[in-house]
């Protein structure tokens, strides 16, 4: 099975495309937006949803300090109740640190999951939805633990990472064994 995954950066909004043209066609994709805001995770419909669609959509709020994680994703490093950063200070992030956190900046996800296969839609939406939370929440434990890595990069030092993480991502793919996120089950 074949899986396109397209995705446009163009921050503070970022869109990605993942589908299955060659066998589900237009029966299966996930679309995942994200909106980058200077706030604290306040805003009601920052992706302008109609009224049809804003009365199917479940806010859940990920607190990366917080919310529980898997035993097998936890690390020591990458605590953030635990981590203080070298080069800002920010950190550790414990008790009611969104309400103390200045700077702060709030990742608006949205995302959609169509998956039409009769007897098992609903699963496997709700499989897709639970998997995209557990990874938007060690993926964002990641970027805060990581901040002394990335702070005061500049735009152009930042583009030259991203061509070199592709670089070796490309080598991984062709070469390496196959890593990343294992499913949890229910």
């Amino acid at each position: 099975m074949e899986i396109h995954e397209e995705a446009w950066n163009a921050y503070p909004y970022c869109k990605t495309v993942i589908s299955n043209p060659g066998y589900m066609k237009d029966n299966f994709f996930i679309i995942i937006e994200s909106l980058h805001l200077p706030d604290k995770g306040d805003k009601q419909n920052v992706h302008e949803l109609p009224p049809d669609k804003l009365k199917l959509r479940e806010v859940i709020m990920v607190d990366i300090a917080s919310d529980p994680i898997t035993s097998s994703d936890y690390k020591l490093s990458e605590d953030p109740n635990r981590y203080e950063s070298e080069t800002t200070g920010r950190g550790p992030l414990t008790g009611k640190w969104i309400s103390r956190a200045d700077p702060v900046m709030t990742c608006y996800k949205l995302v959609t999951v169509e998956f039409k296969w009769f007897g098992l839609q609903t699963r496997v939406e709700n499989f897709i939805q639970r998997a995209e939370r557990r990874l938007f929440t060690n993926f964002h434990r990641q970027v805060f633990c990581w901040i002394d890595r990335w702070h005061g990069m500049s735009l152009e030092d930042i583009r030259t990472l991203e061509e070199r993480v592709r670089e070796d991502l490309d080598r991984a793919r062709r070469t390496g064994e196959v890593r990343g996120m294992r499913a949890e089950t229910d």
